[in-house]
């Protein structure tokens, strides 16, 4: 599964978990770093990426227009690049299984 991390999230994880996401890639590296929701939601729907975010907008927008592209929300307040590294790390199995449901459009993690 092909991430796009959000703007909240810091860039070193897309080296840090590339051997568990291979293929991701963070809005600041694709010129979206002060995007609009929207234009990250077409960006991540043309290229195949599951929008990974700690903003609650993605939330809304999810359940507005539905997948593509799935979106990943991640639950928690101030906490360290360490902290969310760990989160998707400990998540990957659900990660993966929530990408390959056809049904599934949104995942929260907490």
């Amino acid at each position: 599964m092909k991430l796009l991390f959000d703007e909240n999230i810091s860039p070193r994880l897309v080296a840090a978990l590339s051997e568990e996401f291979p293929g991701s890639v963070h809005v600041r590296d694709i010129g979206l770093a002060r995007a609009t929701d929207t234009a990250i939601w077409t960006y991540a729907r043309d290229h195949g990426l599951t929008i990974l975010s700690k903003d609650s907008d993605f939330h809304q927008v999810s359940f507005l227009r539905g997948p593509p592209p799935k979106v990943i929300w991640i639950r928690r307040g101030n906490c360290s690049t360490a902290d969310i590294q760990a989160l998707l790390r400990s998540n990957r199995t659900e990660i993966l299984a929530f990408g390959a449901d056809a049904e599934a459009g949104f995942l929260t993690l907490s």
